[in-house]
């Protein structure tokens, strides 16, 4: 593995910056597209999710945005909110080196006035969806001609979506002579058309197309009954973590109630969610306060969590990049992962891509403990403060410590975003800290506290 030292052209600060964050050493796709990148080469690149995209166009986008001039210079286009605002996170991270860069996310689900406001403010990178983005290109909130760099991650996923129109019109309103970095985990016709009509004599990129099958092992189960096989797996594999992906909403609704009741630690997440509560699914599971996360494809992308130990498919996925995305939430980076594929008799030929491929097995070959339930340690307490009154992890860890006398391994994992915090706290700590709260400051300031 190649050390980001390697390249001449990143700042010391900016190596400074990547060491903290343990990034010392490139991934494959972060080797061949880096330098390329900063060449000003359009860029067609064939990567899974988990490979180090993100970074391999992120950090050349941070390094060459101009922090004197306000006006947007990178756009990077996605399928999902989820997925911007994880891009967002991520190059937020990379950027600490380089004072007063703007990063703005531009998705539904939030007024489109208070974006309109912070765009009038001035952003140097824009994330964001194809329909949001077309609303402020209609309502004039929004204008791309000083555009430099046009990103477009996982623009199969978009293309299924139905956004092939709204891309290339969103394209038109760039400068002609913009560079495009267009990244797919896999490359249907509908991307070679997509290519052909943004970019400008690319270079073809290839890395990890084809799923490790050292790094997940994916199985299938032969079932009558769908629940009854899900509580035996969970049983009998017994995982630190489950995702669960179904079909419909009310297929997801409908479990994730049932699981709660059998006594497991489980949330959901779906489109009829609004914004927060999907944000507050992702971090409640990513943080250990949710064990088992039951989803609609509206996770299969986007959906960023390390050690992710176990994902099923409890009803069987519309097609097989489908397939592929979901099963790529685990095993992501350097980790191993399992996948399990549910399906009764009648489904054996709408599965026949995953019969090909997985091992077979039998549930009545696994040894079940009847009393497990993925019940969680930890649970999530709020805070009414985040980034912009000025918060920090470590504020919130000394406050609870040294004011409240609460251990330091019984501190979880901390999100902090604008306006809210989250900190995942042992469930034996989590009531004398809210109690404690009621009177107790953090940085000479009262925060109203409650529990996700």
């Amino acid at each position: 593995m190649t050390s980001f030292h390697t390249i001449d052209t990143i700042p010391e600060l900016l190596l400074q910056t990547l060491g903290t964050l343990g990034f010392s050493h490139m991934t494959e796709i972060q080797e061949k597209a880096i330098n390329p990148i900063l060449e000003g080469k359009d860029i067609l690149a064939q990567s899974k999710t988990g490979s180090g995209k993100t970074l391999a166009f992120g950090l050349p986008c941070v390094m060459q945005t101009n922090t004197s001039n306000y006006k947007p210079q990178i756009i990077i286009i996605t399928p999902t909110r989820e997925l911007a605002d994880q891009i967002a996170v991520e190059l937020r991270r990379v950027a600490a080196y380089k004072a007063n860069l703007k990063i703005l996310t531009l998705y539904g689900g939030v007024p489109l006035r208070a974006q309109a406001e912070s765009l009038a403010k001035g952003a140097h990178i824009l994330i964001g969806t194809p329909g949001r983005i077309q609303d402020h290109l209609a309502k004039e909130t929004l204008v791309l001609d000083t555009i430099k760099t046009l990103v477009l991650d996982e623009a199969d996923r978009m293309l299924d979506m139905g956004f092939y129109d709204e891309i290339v019109k969103i394209g038109s309103n760039m400068p002609r002579n913009k560079q495009t970095l267009l990244f797919s985990a896999t490359f249907p016709e509908k991307i070679e058309k997509l290519a052909k009509a943004l970019l400008k004599q690319p270079l073809t990129i290839k890395v990890d197309t084809v799923q490790e099958e050292t790094k997940i092992e994916e199985l299938v189960y032969e079932i009558e009954h769908k629940e009854k096989a899900l509580n035996t797996i969970i049983q009998s594999y017994k995982p630190d973590s489950l995702l669960v992906f179904c079909n419909t909403k009310v297929e997801v609704i409908s479990l994730t109630d049932k699981l709660y009741k059998q006594g497991h630690s489980v949330i959901d997440i779906h489109g009829d969610l609004d914004q927060r509560e999907r944000n507050e699914s992702v971090i409640a599971f990513s943080n250990g306060s949710k064990r088992i996360m039951v989803a609609t494809d509206v996770a299969s992308r986007g959906l960023d969590i390390k050690d992710i130990g176990l994902v099923v498919n409890y009803d069987i996925p519309f097609d097989q990049e489908v397939y592929t995305h979901r099963i790529g939430r685990t095993g992501r980076a350097n980790a191993t992962g399992r996948a399990i594929t549910l399906f009764t008799p009648k489904d054996a030929q709408k599965c026949a891509y995953v019969l090909q491929k997985a091992k077979k097995s039998e549930l009545k070959a696994l040894r079940v403990d009847p009393k497990f339930k993925m019940q969680n340690q930890y649970d999530t307490l709020c805070l009414n403060g985040g980034k912009k009154t000025k918060l920090r992890a470590g504020d919130i860890i000394g406050t609870f410590c040294k004011e409240i006398g609460i251990e330091n391994n019984l501190i979880g994992k901390i999100n902090i975003t604008d306006t809210k915090s989250y900190v995942a706290l042992h469930h034996t700590a989590i009531d004398k800290v809210f109690k404690a709260l009621k009177k107790v400051k953090i940085k000479k300031k009262k925060y109203i506290a409650w529990i996700l």
